[in-house]
């Protein structure tokens, strides 16, 4: 029998587990935690088990603050150490003393929907001020009307995405409202002489700055270079015909860095902006709007990739002229994803071209399209915090964003039968009529089950059965029906097996090491389509449970994978695959 001191150990894990699973206890993660830290339990599993089954059941029943309440009188410690262990999952931040509240931003420009690549720089910004109690924000990059152009749609739902991945953010900015600002700042840059309106023809500066030339417009008056900035401003200069450019080391060794040009001019009757129209004809660029909102805003901590390393320094000679500190740089190496397109420009070309069916299409790594096959935020988010901030680059597979996702939705899906591409099998020889119950989730009885009444008639019984279980069903091979009972394949001919009943144990089934295959009672099922990652649609029959199922249902098609529905109707169920 079980002593005082295992069972109170018991309930000490199974709280833990529940608490950590929102109120829920998981008797398969309870049993494997015990078994590790007391593997002198291991040859009386039999006998624990049951106890480790009850006790979950109990403390299931109670509330997750009467669960949090219990472990706080009993095992406090337990429960910091668990804390303490989430919260310093992400590295610290550098010189976080130095400010008064640590202000960290995410700057998409809205020219596309959101994709995987973007989760780190939004989750570790996130996340960063959180942990510090600091502000969150979402900036609009949207300056580009010509090469980057925006779409009011993408404003709307770069938003749900943020939201959907719980990084809710507490200001907002949009840089096309914000023009008057850049124009006021480039005026003084100007006047104080540490920029300049460059007219040269772009190939011509080119050639003087690789050979650490200055332009000849680089030590004009300043009066010329105001009249030259009003020029740009009034259309007397065109697209192309003017730029300006911030005085840097005209010997600096990158010559990316040289003269690094701030503001041009775009034709707003070609390119009109979605949100202000023609309202402006010189836009700022890149370095030149982030670094100036950057200060402004009251960022402390810039967090990034290091393809932003260059960017960095153009902007420090912008900062020492306003006598500026530059905020806190991370910059973090690239993150790729084995098989992902994580391209902007590949996303809206395969768009353009009909490759893709929208922006949901479970080909691409969207936060749409993975919202739509049941990939939870918080799967991603935990992928990307393991990776954290490092300076390296990192490559990943799906593989370690499915193991996340399935830690999340596995205690939580229901399982059901569906049958892809099905064959017909035929039991002889069937005793008596049989129910069989099968649990809904294997590891939480409180859900309950799923009934199936086979009634044979004449002593035959006919099953639905995948068309890949037929390579297992050989002439005279033992296979357990799952729940059911155990057949023996008699005949196996094209499309239709024949076999005879064996016997009823599982016990039986697992002494033969017989395969189970599932099934569904051929006068029973739904017709289901599952759209799988590559767009291809898999075919079949779910069980009659399935007719329950609402959208958005996450559930686990036994043997199969896990699906998330999007569709229901009396006649027909369609669902998204997420992963096995």
């Amino acid at each position: 029998m079980a002593t005082g001191k295992d069972k109170e150990l018991i309930r000490k894990l199974v709280l833990l587990n529940a608490i950590a699973y929102d109120g829920k206890a998981h008797f398969q993660s309870v049993l494997g935690k015990l078994l590790t830290e007391k593997p002198s339990l291991k040859t009386r599993v039999r006998e624990i088990a049951p106890i480790v089954a009850e006790i979950v059941e109990v403390i299931n029943r109670l509330s997750l603050e009467e669960q949090e309440r219990e472990v706080k009188e009993k095992w406090s410690e337990a429960l910091v150490k668990k804390r303490v262990k989430a919260e310093k999952r992400l590295p610290p931040l550098p010189n976080v003393e130095k400010y008064e509240q640590v202000v960290t931003r995410f700057s998409p420009n809205p020219d596309c929907v959101l994709h995987l690549g973007s989760a780190r720089a939004i989750i570790l910004c996130y996340e960063y001020a959180k942990m510090y109690n600091g502000l969150f924000y979402l900036r609009f990059e949207d300056t580009d009307p010509r090469l980057k152009r925006t779409h009011l749609l993408f404003y709307d739902l770069i938003r749900e995405d943020l939201e959907w991945l719980g990084c809710k953010w507490d200001a907002e900015f949009i840089q096309s409202d914000r023009i008057p600002i850049y124009y006021e700042h480039a005026e003084e840059l100007i006047a104080d002489g540490n920029a300049y309106v460059c007219t040269c023809k772009p190939s011509d500066f080119r050639e003087m700055i690789l050979a650490k030339h200055a332009c000849p417009c680089r030590d004009l008056p300043a009066n010329e270079q105001v009249s030259r900035w009003k020029k740009m401003l009034d259309g007397t200069y065109g697209e192309g015909e003017a730029v300006v450019r911030i005085k840097t080391n005209i010997n600096h060794p990158n010559p990316a860095i040289r003269e690094w040009p701030a503001l041009r001019i775009i034709d707003p009757k070609r390119h009109p902006h979605p949100r202000v129209g023609c309202e402006y004809r010189v836009w700022p660029l890149y370095n030149f709007a982030c670094g100036i909102d950057d200060h402004l805003l009251g960022v402390t901590h810039i967090i990034r990739g290091k393809e932003h390393l260059t960017n960095q320094k153009r902007q420090e000679f912008m900062y020492r002229y306003f006598g500026w500190e530059y905020p806190e740089a991370i910059h973090y190496g690239r993150l790729k994803i084995t098989g992902a397109t994580l391209s902007k420009s590949k996303i809206v070309q395969g768009m353009r071209e009909g490759v893709f069916t929208g922006w949901d299409d479970p080909r691409l790594a969207t936060f749409i399209a993975l919202r739509k096959r049941g990939i939870m935020p918080e799967a991603i988010r935990r992928l990307i915090i393991d990776v954290g901030p490092k300076p390296v680059d990192v490559v990943l597979s799906w593989e370690n964003l499915y193991a996340h996702n399935r830690k999340i939705i596995d205690p939580l899906a229901n399982r059901y039968f569906f049958v892809h591409d099905p064959r017909k099998i035929v039991v002889k020889n069937v005793p008596q009529a049989v129910t069989a119950k099968i649990p809904l989730h294997p590891d939480d009885p409180e859900k309950g089950f799923r009934q199936f009444q086979v009634n044979p008639e004449k002593k035959e019984a006919s099953f639905w059965i995948s068309s890949d279980d037929m390579n297992i069903l050989k002439k005279k091979k033992i296979v357990r029906l799952m729940g059911l009972f155990n057949v023996q394949t008699e005949d196996v001919a094209k499309g239709v097996v024949e076999a005879v009943y064996h016997s009823d144990s599982h016990e039986e089934a697992r002494k033969l090491e017989a395969p189970l295959i599932h099934w569904i009672p051929t006068h029973t099922g739904i017709d289901c389509a599952v759209v799988m990652p590559d767009a291809t649609i898999t075919r079949g029959i779910a069980e009659d449970g399935c007719r329950e199922l609402e959208t958005d249902n996450i559930v686990q098609f036994e043997r199969f994978g896990f699906v998330k529905v999007a569709t229901t109707k009396s006649n027909g169920l369609k669902a998204y695959y997420a992963h096995r």
